[in-house]
């Protein structure tokens, strides 16, 4: 009966069609609000999975290193022990350094990763090569492989030019004389040899603009690194497994001298940002649905002077405040209601469209893609139409409970 009530109410005529213009009014409100927060936070969660995928093709799905220093080594039994776990695909030994980079024109400073022939199985760095090719063999000298960052940087040619590039980097403590510094010769200090670039690789300009890809072996020798020796062990994990599992699992197998972190621990902090960035935006947005709010207080206040006779009449025939209150508290829940299914509606409708025609595109051409991204979760519409319930109902508790309270008049009718 009580909703009936509220139905009756809502779409009945009024006798002042301000009234009816108001409500319609709220339930536009709503709509807007409830639809714009559908919309950007789904353009917020296109964004971060491009944002993922980019850093999922440099970052392994699970990695180990070391508690304590900068190298480990593994035994051969660990390693078996690892291949063998359920879950693990493939796994690939890297070293990672800081080096100096210097053609004949210019010098720069990189982080060099050394890596063995598992690699491209481990991580997607192949399939962003722009010049060139993905080799880092040691068929006539190392190759390498660089980020169109460090290509500009070095203004280095990676498909013409034979000129090879001079890597600096100094020299583990204990191999170098003390005096190198002080008698003016750090070069000293420094072991170097020398890379021929054969390609360029672009992903993301934090990676673009740092790393250096060339073989293992490379670094082993330049750093006098023993055989085995490494700064970590990346593996990646078979598809659909969960990676905090596998974490747990080769935890157990390496014990606590070694540090075993997925692909969201290795880039935590951006996640976090990413995370923190959306929910301000919800918070903020969800003031729309506030302003939306004082509509309906206006909406059901008036209603509640249109209907005094029908309050007063039903008081009369036994209706208990609680009812009354239940009534009006419907009528905000049924604004609320076609409000929020208008707006999801409206909302999934321009994202549906945009995911298959771009309709808005993004500014210039320097992004990787040319339209804004979306992509719809249910846990979104599970949050927003929360929020907009909690909203409405907070906002329709003053003019109900003004309803319930209001004193029986006979002469009013």
């Amino acid at each position: 009966m009580t909703w009936q009530f509220a139905s009756r109410y809502f779409w009945a005529r009024k006798s002042t069609h301000a009234i009816n213009i108001i409500a319609w009014v709220s339930v536009g409100a709503i709509a807007v609000g409830t639809g714009a927060l559908i919309i950007i936070l789904s353009v917020f969660n296109g964004f971060e999975g491009i944002v993922k995928s980019l850093y999922a093709t440099f970052y392994p799905s699970v990695i180990v290193q070391p508690a304590s220093g900068k190298t480990m080594q593994l035994t051969t039994a660990q390693l078996g022990k690892i291949r063998e776990t359920p879950g693990v695909a493939y796994i690939s030994q890297t070293i990672e350094d800081k080096a100096v980079l210097r053609n004949d024109k210019n010098q720069t400073i990189v982080t060099i990763k050394g890596v063995d022939d598992q690699y491209t199985k481990v991580t997607g760095v192949q399939d962003h090569i722009v010049r060139g090719k993905f080799d880092i063999s040691n068929q006539s000298g190392y190759s390498a492989v660089l980020g169109i960052g460090i290509e500009s940087a070095l203004e280095v040619d990676v498909e013409s030019s034979l000129v090879p590039l001079t890597v600096y980097v100094p020299k583990r403590p204990g191999s170098m004389s003390s005096s190198a510094f002080d008698i003016g010769l750090p070069e000293q200090a420094l072991n170097s040899d020398i890379l021929f670039p054969v390609g360029t690789f672009a992903i993301q300009q934090d990676f673009d603009s740092k790393y250096v890809i060339t073989n293992i072996a490379f670094l082993r020798r330049i750093l006098d690194l023993a055989p085995g020796e490494m700064t970590s062990l990346e593996i990646a994990s078979k598809d659909g497994y969960d990676d905090t599992r596998l974490k747990r699992e080769i935890g157990k197998i390496l014990g606590s001298s070694y540090k075993v972190l997925t692909r969201y621990e290795q880039n935590q902090t951006l996640y976090g940002v990413m995370q923190t960035e959306k929910w301000a935006v919800y918070i903020f947005l969800s003031f729309i649905l506030v302003i939306a709010a004082f509509n309906m207080i206006g909406s059901l206040s008036m209603l509640v002077i249109e209907k005094r006779k029908d309050i007063t009449i039903l008081k009369a025939m036994g209706a208990r405040n609680s009812r009354i209150l239940k009534i009006f508290l419907s009528e905000g829940m049924i604004i609320v209601g076609l409000g929020s299914l208008i707006g999801f509606g409206l909302a999934t409708l321009f994202c549906v469209v945009q995911q298959h025609f771009g309709l808005i595109k993004l500014g210039g051409n320097s992004f990787l893609i040319d339209a804004y991204p979306v992509n719809m979760k249910w846990q979104d519409f599970s949050l927003v139409g929360i929020t907009v319930i909690i909203i409405g109902f907070i906002a329709s508790w003053y003019p109900a409970r003004r309803a319930s309270l209001q004193t029986i008049d006979l002469k009013a009718t």
